[in-house]
């Protein structure tokens, strides 16, 4: 009689180096060297998988929705699959699933939908942490609905939330906190449940940007006890498609701009127009992607043990990087150092070489990063960083220690 596996092993994640078979875009060579992807924080390279969904989608059940015809009726299967995906994928329900072009887009028209209830003496909570487009959204309203705009200050020295300065912030008049579940520039991980609490305390919402969080911790918005939140799956190996979560008493009852003849349940009514059909499939098959790097039982439970050992990979590329890179001279760290909450994407400066120079310098030898202030425009300001920005490297599932040197190697070079 065979012995039963362990369990250790039998959900064994895959090796970076089995990993890497997924994606074909690690085959690329520029100037003879072959490419590593730091620009993962940006946008993440697409796993095969996801483009042979996407294909077969558009090769084979091309249609609009709703219709008695077969093509039609797959769509419409292929469609509530992917809500059941990436409700496990969130730990939320499929009919509190909503899809559109990208965060920034869902988050502008959540905002109009939220600020239709809004008045002058209404306030709204935002971080000079976030990315600009869990800023902009809420700044729309100012205009549109006068009400009040408040900032919770980051601390430059470490990267983190100023909590005690949040709490300062937080009034009874306070409708809504929108924040940031990770810094896209730095990396810091923020409590959202913490936040979450805040607003409830007032009896406020919360919407939670969880872009950059999203391919590195595994997002439990039951846990969280958020209200709203949004992710794009482009950021965790799929296509450019925006994914928004809302409870599904708020969706059903918010006045979101819609046409009459669209649904009016929850979610259709907060889906305007025809949809992205086929990036809807690739970021459902984005999802069973990462579901498929362990073996386990369930969706849900494949996924809690893919990001568990995915994050301690993550946290010793970080390691690596971070320290390498503090034993450069001319090289300036921001954010929190190893062994902190944190994702494994670094913020950095080299001394006198505009950031766009020294992204230009590393792509020459095949080491592809972003640079300047992505889009999180506050971040670099008060770092004292603009208007020439930030470099900024990150670290993904396919990121080998090898490549790791490489980067470090350049970057000592005069």
């Amino acid at each position: 009689m065979l012995a039963a596996p362990c369990l250790d092993s039998f959900r064994r994640l895959k090796s970076t180096e089995e990993i890497r078979q997924y994606f074909p875009a690690l085959a690329r060579t520029h100037n003879n060297y072959p490419v590593a992807y730091f620009d993962g924080p940006g946008g993440t390279q697409v796993a095969r998988e996801v483009v042979e969904a996407m294909d077969e989608y558009l090769f084979h059940h091309n249609a609009n929705t709703h219709w008695a015809y077969p093509t039609s009726e797959e769509t419409d299967t292929i469609i509530d699959s992917a809500r059941a995906v990436l409700a496990d994928f969130l730990n939320a329900r499929p009919d509190e699933i909503v899809f559109g072009a990208n965060m920034t887009t869902l988050t502008f028209h959540l905002a109009r939908a939220l600020g239709r209830g809004y008045g002058r003496n209404d306030e709204i909570l935002v971080t000079e942490l976030d990315h600009h487009a869990n800023i902009a959204p809420w700044r729309t309203l100012e205009k549109e609905r006068g009400i009040k705009v408040r900032t919770v200050k980051m601390i430059p020295e470490t990267g983190e939330l100023d909590w005690d300065d949040f709490s300062r912030q937080l009034n009874e008049r306070t409708r809504l906190i929108a924040i940031g579940a990770a810094s896209n520039a730095l990396g810091t991980i923020n409590d959202v449940r913490r936040a979450t609490e805040m607003a409830h305390s007032v009896a406020g919402k919360i919407f939670v940007d969880a872009v950059h969080y999203a391919p590195h911790e595994l997002i439990d918005v039951s846990d969280w006890n958020c209200d709203f939140l949004a992710c794009s799956a482009y950021k965790f190996y799929g296509p450019h498609i925006g994914i928004l979560y809302g409870r599904h008493d708020l969706l059903g009852s918010l006045d979101f701009p819609k046409l009459i003849p669209a649904p009016d349940s929850a979610p259709e009514r907060a889906e305007t127009g025809t949809q992205n059909h086929e990036g809807i499939a690739g970021a459902a098959a984005a999802v069973e992607f990462l579901g498929s790097l362990v073996q386990g039982p369930t969706r849900r439970e494949r996924l809690q043990d893919a990001f568990r050992q995915l994050h301690e990979r993550g946290e010793a590329l970080l390691a690596q990087l971070w320290n390498g890179l503090s034993e450069i001279d001319r090289v300036h760290l921001y954010g929190l150092p190893p062994g902190n909450v944190r994702t494994p994407t670094i913020a950095f400066t080299v001394d006198n070489v505009p950031s766009i120079d020294v992204a230009k310098r590393l792509a020459d030898r095949g080491l592809f990063l972003s640079h300047g202030n992505f889009y999180a425009m506050t971040v670099v300001e008060r770092l004292g960083q603009a208007p020439d920005g930030l470099a900024r490297a990150g670290c993904a599932c396919y990121t080998t220690s090898e490549e790791v040197d490489r980067l470090l190697d350049a970057l000592r070079q005069p």
